[in-house]
């Protein structure tokens, strides 16, 4: 080969370059143009084929839609340790349409930005109710979780939501929207984010089940639990700041969510003081909003001591459940009350 074909050759290679990248700009620029409109999780950034129903999804991403959804005047944040609460239940004695934005497998990191994402649609809400659990004991500032989140789509970043597109899942996503958008039935899940797990937990045969018998009746260690020793406690800290940015006419209520009695530590080992220190914490940043009450449902009571209500250490039955939602009810309507 010559040394005119070998230009040549060198030529065609770049002109194929050329167009190869050209057509994968286009391509790409087409795609996200595509996305951006549909919305795939209907996150309120394009209304173009904004339907008003939640379609059938998991929390994590549902929670765009019914995060944004006028409707709702108040919510429920936490992971499954507050699920069990109805909204409706809610509803029913303080008059404020609930709407649950609890996504299980959760921590602080994803319970704040939800958070945020709800009071940026809703900056003057009647009532916000927050679970915190032994996930906000961490003392990593980053607050991490091993469970993925879509920390993009509620970021007020546009570029982290363009980047967040451009996912393969959130492809098919793209994908299954246009499809439900033109089908003649569209499923539709509940609007005010309610699941009962308890269904699902009898369907597994939980209370049988003699290995996870074992779990719930084993005593937690006396040692306080790894990385949850503080003295800091950083999501307290980004409570506290976020509940002092909130109209003072907004009714807080913070849950410590009921614990079964082997998974309480015993008084006066270091697990124990850890934890109170963490509690501490996040009633001291509750102080930083006026119209605020603080419900301890970890209070010793024979409740927690009875088997039959929990499923393990941590998730209780709908017998815990409606009473925790009643006493939420009743100190929202005292706080509502207070001048």
């Amino acid at each position: 080969m010559g040394p005119a074909s070998g230009s040549v050759a060198r030529q065609d290679w770049a002109a194929f370059a050329r167009r190869f990248l050209g057509t994968t700009i286009g391509l790409l620029a087409g795609y996200l143009t595509l996305a951006v409109l549909i919305d795939p999780y209907d996150s309120g950034r394009s209304t173009l084929f904004s339907a008003g129903a939640v379609r059938p999804q998991g929390p994590r991403t549902a929670a765009a839609l019914r995060g944004r959804d006028p409707a709702f005047a108040g919510a429920v944040f936490g992971n499954s340790h507050i699920q069990l609460i109805e909204p409706a239940r809610l509803t029913a004695v303080t008059g404020i349409p609930f709407v649950q934005l609890s996504v299980p497998g959760t921590g602080p990191g994803e319970q704040l930005a939800l958070l945020g994402w709800f009071l940026h649609h809703h900056p003057a809400p009647q009532a916000v109710v927050l679970s915190v659990d032994d996930f906000w004991c961490t003392d990593d500032p980053a607050l991490p979780n091993d469970k993925p989140f879509p920390f993009w789509l509620y970021s007020p970043d546009p570029l982290a939501y363009l980047r967040g597109l451009l996912r393969f899942s959130v492809a098919q996503e793209v994908v299954g929207r246009i499809g439900w958008l033109v089908g003649a039935r569209r499923k539709r899940t509940t609007a005010d984010g309610w699941s009962d797990y308890e269904l699902d937990f009898l369907k597994r045969g939980t209370l049988d089940d003699e290995r996870l018998r074992v779990m719930r009746e084993t005593p937690v260690p006396d040692a306080a639990a790894p990385g949850k020793a503080g003295p800091d406690f950083p999501a307290a800290d980004r409570l506290g700041t976020a509940l002092a940015a909130l109209p003072a006419e907004t009714a807080v209520v913070l849950v410590f969510p009921p614990v079964y009695a082997a998974g309480l530590p015993r008084p006066g080992t270091p697990r124990a003081q850890a934890e109170a220190a963490c509690r501490n914490a996040a009633a001291a940043a509750l102080q930083r909003h006026g119209r605020s009450a603080l419900i301890d449902a970890r209070r010793e009571r024979p409740a927690l001591h009875d088997p039959g209500l929990f499923f393990d250490q941590t998730h209780y039955r709908h017998a815990l459940a409606r009473p925790l939602a009643d006493e939420i009810a009743a100190a929202l309507v005292r706080l509502r009350g207070t001048p």
